[in-house]
């Protein structure tokens, strides 16, 4: 009997782990990165990331800081806050920025990018490469 109970607390242990919960590690997302595409969609839907050229770089560290060489408010708003706090349970970004829009930023590593979502009726993201 207790066989049948130690599997099946095995089992329900090994099913309640999400494939998402491997997919966005730390490691994965520790390092620098360079925004090379925005995605400002016309609120139809139909938006696609277009290349610019941009020297903002954005880094993640292992003390859960991220850090800007230009500001984590833009593009909304002209307050310059080169650093916040990540959180990977929730994939999102602290900018203690005091527009509500981007207070609270999410992102998402998607195959080698990071993506920034921004609160927006239209749709805005920024895409980043690692570049260490």
């Amino acid at each position: 009997m207790k066989q049948i109970v130690l599997t099946l607390v095995t089992v329900g242990i090994l099913c309640s782990c999400s494939e998402n919960e491997n997919k966005n590690s730390e490691t994965d997302l520790i390092g620098s990165w360079k925004l090379i595409e925005v995605l400002a969609d016309p609120g139809d839907g139909s938006g696609t990331f277009q290349p610019v050229e941009s020297e903002k770089i954005i880094e993640f560290t292992n003390d859960e800081t991220v850090t800007t060489n230009s500001s984590l408010c833009e593009p909304y708003s002209e307050e310059i806050i080169t650093s916040g706090s990540f959180s990977l349970s929730d994939n999102t970004i602290s900018t203690n920025c005091q527009n509500p829009n981007i207070a609270t930023l999410f992102f998402e590593l998607e195959d080698e990018y990071l993506i920034l979502n921004f609160i927006s009726n239209e749709g805005y993201s920024q895409k980043f490469q690692k570049i260490n």
